[in-house]
């Protein structure tokens, strides 16, 4: 079992950034494939970037690409999301998401691929 908490949401104006973070509970963090989704009011869950065990592999939604940066640092357990250039449209919130598969590009936006999932963090982005 692996629990997840994300942290670093919160109100920000258009045109700034925030850094959200998502620590993992698992000594085997780094053998999992880990997601960004998220959620706006009335919508379904969408992904938005992710990872893999190593960190060289990363994809994005094409909504965020070139705005949003997915990190991960092994030894802290922890996973990041940078975003920047925010728009109204970013508002929603945002959950991590631990995948034990290896990565694979054609699965990385699946919701059903990944098991384990974080409580999320609210984002709401002021115009």
């Amino acid at each position: 079992q692996v629990q997840l908490v994300e942290s670093g949401g919160g109100l920000v104006q258009a045109g700034g950034s925030l850094r959200l973070s998502c620590t993992a509970s698992t000594r085997t963090f780094n053998t999992y494939t880990m997601g960004w989704f998220r959620q706006a009011p009335g919508k379904e869950r969408e992904f938005v970037a992710a990872i893999s065990w190593s960190g060289v592999n990363t994809g994005y939604a094409d909504s965020v690409k070139g705005r949003f940066t997915i990190s991960r640092d092994n030894a802290k357990n922890t996973l990041y999301l940078q975003m920047s250039s925010l728009e109204a449209v970013d508002t929603a919130v945002y959950y991590c998401a631990a995948s034990p598969t290896t990565w694979s590009t054609s699965f990385m936006t699946a919701r059903s691929r990944y098991p384990y999932w974080g409580q999320g963090t609210q984002v709401t982005v002021s115009s």
